[in-house]
């Protein structure tokens, strides 16, 4: 919306600041941490007051847990209205890419929110059914792995790019929708599983952000894509400002979310920042690369896969409780412990996604 601004500049004043992308990322993320700082504590208080018993708590899980009844969930909508209210402010409204991430990311928060509320208003854990919720989750993904097939480049669309090699595509042809559907319904499911301890899935997700985002800044650049000989798609740069709306909002729902948490962000948040990542990935044509980057929300994902399906093999668990993150609580590991220990994970792990933009 700003960005309508530079229309009025003469070059060397300040509207002519709004031109550049890295500029407005760094005003998306202060405005989305600020509106998180502002309206945080409102927010909680209103959920405590609708909610009164807050988030249902499983029956068979960690002993601990039990001591969070009360909470508040549906804390994503405090994630995703700094993120929407930051990203119309300073991206351009005119690039497609935007409004194919931002209508990802809302979707997938509907469908989430519907989740919650039946969760809070029948007092139980199952929420909507899983094959409603992912029915919604494909038709809202197919939606936008067209959309994004339709604005990339001629001799990228339906390919798939290799990270490494980077002259490297196969050609998924008409598979590719679904290719693209699963990396963002994928995405969405493995964020949501994660989302099990206070602070586990946001800082994760604010680093797998800032990792894509820089990315999409690189493959929207012809300099930067041609030093680094990675492929360009024009336009993917402002995917930088809605990444930095990203961090800047999970950090503003972090200092509430922090341990012991005053507000869970519940479904609203995992499906709709998980459904992000994914559609942004889409988007840059870095889908593997969010495999990488994103490697702790697909350990948690196979965690539960293999825990499922061997259990209705043998009849025995692999894990003493799924997703991992249980496992290591039922080893006796504290909390904090855990998350920390994910958290570096995930920061390793986006190092070396990022790494595969140089190595060749």
């Amino acid at each position: 919306m700003l960005y309508g601004l530079t229309q009025f500049s003469e070059g060397g004043d300040v509207f002519n600041l709004f031109r550049y992308i890295t500029f407005r990322a760094g005003a998306a993320f202060l405005t989305a941490l600020l509106f998180g700082f502002l309206f945080g504590r409102p927010l909680i208080d209103l959920l405590r007051r609708k909610q009164k018993k807050g988030q249902p708590i499983r029956d068979d899980g960690p002993a601990s847990h039990f001591s969070k009844a009360g909470t508040p969930t549906m804390g994503g909508l405090l994630i995703l209205s700094a993120l929407v209210v930051s990203t119309l402010l300073w991206a351009r409204l005119d690039n497609p890419h935007v409004w194919i991430v931002l209508g990802v990311t809302l979707s997938f928060g509907l469908i989430g929110f519907a989740d919650d509320y039946a969760k809070v208003t029948k007092m139980n854990t199952k929420g909507v059914s899983g094959r409603v919720r992912m029915g919604l989750g494909l038709l809202v993904a197919g939606v936008a792995a067209w959309a994004a097939g339709t604005i990339h480049p001629d001799a990228l669309a339906g390919q798939l790019a290799v990270p490494v090699f980077k002259d490297v595509l196969i050609n998924l042809g008409l598979l590719y929708i679904p290719f693209a559907m699963f990396v963002i319904v994928g995405a969405a499911n493995a964020v949501n599983l994660t989302d099990g301890l206070d602070g586990l899935a946001i800082m994760p997700v604010m680093i797998a952000a800032a990792t894509l985002g820089l990315i999409a800044y690189i493959v929207g650049n012809a300099v930067l894509t041609g030093y680094l000989g990675v492929h360009f798609v024009p336009g993917t740069g402002e995917l930088l400002i809605f990444a930095s709306a990203l961090i800047g909002g999970g950090l503003g729902f972090l200092w509430y979310n922090a341990p012991p948490a005053a507000v869970f962000m519940g479904d609203t948040g995992s499906l709709a920042l998980g459904g992000a990542l994914g559609a942004i990935a889409v988007c840059t044509k870095h889908e593997i690369v969010l495999g990488i980057v994103g490697g702790l929300f697909v350990v948690e994902a196979l965690s539960v896969i293999i825990q499922v399906l061997y259990f209705k093999r043998t009849g025995r668990r692999v894990f003493l409780m799924a997703p991992i993150h249980h496992h290591f609580e039922k080893k006796g590991w504290a909390e904090p412990q855990i998350v920390i220990r994910f958290w570096i994970i995930s920061l390793i792990l986006a190092l070396i996604g990022l790494a595969t933009l140089k190595v060749r």
